[in-house]
């Protein structure tokens, strides 16, 4: 069985706040949040849905994760993204799962495997999940997510939308 993927904050945030958070239980069963991630999350506004899921939700396992490696912190990101890229680093097998461009960069240069948000979307139609990647999308934008023009068509062309 494959390793369960590490969440950003971001991810989390955006797919609670469009009512999507589900596709990530969905896809993956369960998800880890390292801690850093996890204080992120938790620091929102009063209501916010990421932070009640983080709190109430079994399937995303909140984890401490050691030291971040010197490799990885010399790509000065964020903590979130750190302990993300540091927990898939220690998982072989498990993706990480950021929109943070930089971070992103950094899990391409060490090998890892790396899906943003919109990925995340896409996966779930491909597998069948949601019926049609366009509206969750449209969710996602009104939720915060930046997508340009041209980003979004890609997307979806790629689910035959």
């Amino acid at each position: 069985m494959a390793e369960p993927p590490a969440c950003n904050a971001s991810p989390l945030i955006v797919l609670a706040r469009a009512g999507h958070l589900d596709l990530l239980r969905g896809l993956y069963g369960t998800v880890i949040v390292p801690d850093a991630v996890g204080s992120e999350v938790l620091r929102g506004s009063e209501g916010d849905p990421a932070a009640a899921a983080v709190q109430s939700e079994a399937w995303l396992k909140r984890t401490e994760v050691g030291n971040v490696p010197p490799h990885i912190a010399a790509w000065d990101l964020g903590s979130g993204e750190a302990e993300v890229l540091t927990w898939a680093l220690e998982h072989p097998g498990c993706e990480a799962i950021l929109d943070n461009r930089l971070g992103r960069r950094c899990a391409r240069a060490l090998g890892l495997p790396v899906r943003g948000t919109l990925g995340v979307v896409l996966l779930a139609r491909k597998r069948g999940l949601i019926p049609a990647a366009r509206p969750v999308m449209d969710a996602l934008v009104r939720a915060g997510l930046f997508l340009t023009p041209d980003l979004r068509e890609q997307a979806l062309r790629l689910v035959g939308e």
